[in-house]
């Protein structure tokens, strides 16, 4: 009985402890217990530790061994962020700023894009086969390497006092909900709720439960059934089928990518709040956007941000002429494509966007239109469509392994199309259709329909949102395939 205790709660490289599993289920149905046995305000600093040792087993149960680099990584900023904090010469405060981002930048960059860059040398230098190394990609690294950035360079510019509370900035740091794959949290918006007194409300207790159904739904009714049943098999043969079914299946990932990524974020924030934080949302129905500015307004709402704050702004953004500010905001999409894997798809999925952001800000000046301006009417239903179409555009090397995949989907759309097959399209994958239909139905949906229905939510008894939580997983256990799928974004 020990030796099964044991292994299931030990390290397994095949089974990550992700929100939609049953494991991940059953260990929070019983951290709840404690939480809210430490619920008093008199044991606070116990309740800390508790979250903060739950979070490091959990990412100990998603990267084994690896946790201590988390560790490695807490300590340097909590020590590096005190000695800027103390600092009176700006010269010491630049060193210390210096040392910590070298250090976090250099174990983001040996972890996730050594071998990419050996290979990219091997092609330059013309070498027959590339050196790899074994390195393992650890999950989460790029946005806790992020958010920890963002508070030291925070307490440099003196937006925030650094915290003198290891146990609050490790919490900070390893905060499970957020740990994998964000929202990336900002300390100084995070920090001031980890000592006030707990409470969770009905509101947050039933906007939290309506946002984890609405997670788990967009990633398991949603994302995984049109991915494994239609999405994923024509991003891996795309010249086995037509253009107009490559042209479904890139409609396809659009809308598997947003509900597994907006998913996450949902169940995040839900989970967050059910804990007593409220974090930022991170999604606003990015499909909307008149533009791709808008677009990044509403997707990954965490990295956009950080990406304007801790990159663009330092890089001069728009203040040094129109020439450098174009050439600000490539180098920021470039590097922002960069941040999501080791891979020149990557690369082009940045450039694409970089360029139309810069292409829209040219057309909004030649127009005379202030960036607060929004099209109307036609103008705005056409403004809504070319940005979808773009994005779309983006997607296809955001989402193949390589270049030559890419453009032989792309080859398909423009040479091999056959529209004249689409009610055959309809007739070959109807479940998938409905389910895509559906679900950009409820995307384009107005806000206001969001919050009815979570209003309503709050307002039930608690009997019928626990019968609303079962009903959700019941109908997950009926649509779920063979083995869980991962959330997308856990590779980034």
């Amino acid at each position: 009985m020990f030796d099964k205790i044991l292994q299931f709660l030990a390290y397994n490289p095949h089974e990550p402890l992700l929100f939609n599993t049953s494991l991940f289920c059953f260990l929070f149905a019983a951290f709840v217990l404690g939480y809210v046995a430490l619920s008093n305000h008199r044991t606070t600093l116990l309740r800390l530790t508790y979250v903060t040792l739950f979070s490091y087993f959990f990412y100990y149960k998603n990267a084994g061994s690896y946790c201590v680099l988390l560790l490695i990584i807490t300590v340097v900023n909590f020590f590096s962020a005190i000695f800027i904090d103390r600092s009176e010469r700006q010269w010491v405060r630049r060193l210390w700023l210096t040392l910590a981002v070298v250090f976090m930048v250099g174990q983001l960059a040996f972890f996730k894009y050594t071998n990419f860059l050996l290979a990219s040398w091997a092609e330059i230098s013309g070498q027959s086969e590339a050196l790899h190394l074994e390195i393992v990609q650890l999950l989460g690294i790029s946005f806790f390497t992020f958010q920890s950035l963002s508070y030291i360079i925070d307490v440099y510019r003196r937006d925030m006092k650094a915290t003198y509370r290891f146990l609050d900035f490790a919490f900070f740091v390893s905060f499970f909900p957020t740990l994998l794959s964000g929202p990336i949290l900002r300390a100084r918006q995070f920090l001031p709720q980890l000592r006030q007194p707990l409470q969770v409300s009905r509101e947050m207790f039933g906007t939290g439960l309506w946002l984890i159904v609405m997670g788990l739904i967009k990633k398991g009714v949603i994302s995984d059934f049109i991915g494994e049943n239609f999405v994923n098999r024509i991003f891996d043969n795309p010249t086995l089928y037509t253009g107009l079914e490559n042209l479904m299946a890139v409609y396809g990932y659009a809308l598997k990518l947003y509900c597994d990524f907006s998913g996450y974020s949902d169940i995040a924030i839900g989970i967050a709040l059910w804990l007593g934080f409220k974090i930022p949302e991170n999604f606003d129905t990015p499909y909307k956007s008149g533009s791709v500015t808008e677009f990044w307004h509403r997707w990954h709402i965490s990295l956009s941000t950080w990406l304007r704050d801790y990159l663009y702004i330092p890089l001069g953004g728009n203040r040094k002429g129109k020439l450098r500010m174009y050439l600000n905001q490539m180098i920021t999409m470039l590097i922002g494509g960069l941040w999501h894997g080791a891979s020149w798809n990557f690369v082009i999925w940045g450039g694409i966007h970089g360029t139309a952001l810069c292409t829209h800000k040219a057309w909004r000046e030649m127009l005379h239109h202030d960036k607060h301006y929004v099209s109307h009417g036609i103008r705005r239903f056409f403004a809504v469509v070319i940005t979808f179409h773009v994005v779309c555009l983006a997607w296809i090397f955001f989402a193949n392994t390589s270049f030559e995949y890419a453009w032989l989907m792309l080859q398909k759309i423009f040479t091999d199309f056959h529209g004249e097959l689409f009610m055959g399209f309809l007739e070959g994958y109807p479940i998938v259709t409905a389910i895509m239909v559906v679900g950009f139905i409820l995307h384009f949906l107005p806000k206001g329909v969001n919050q009815w229905a979570t209003r309503v939510v709050v307002r039930t008894p608690l009997i019928l949102q626990v019968l609303l939580f079962v009903l959700t997983v019941f109908i997950l256990m009926q649509v779920r395939g063979s083995e869980v799928q991962p959330f997308i974004y856990l590779q980034f």
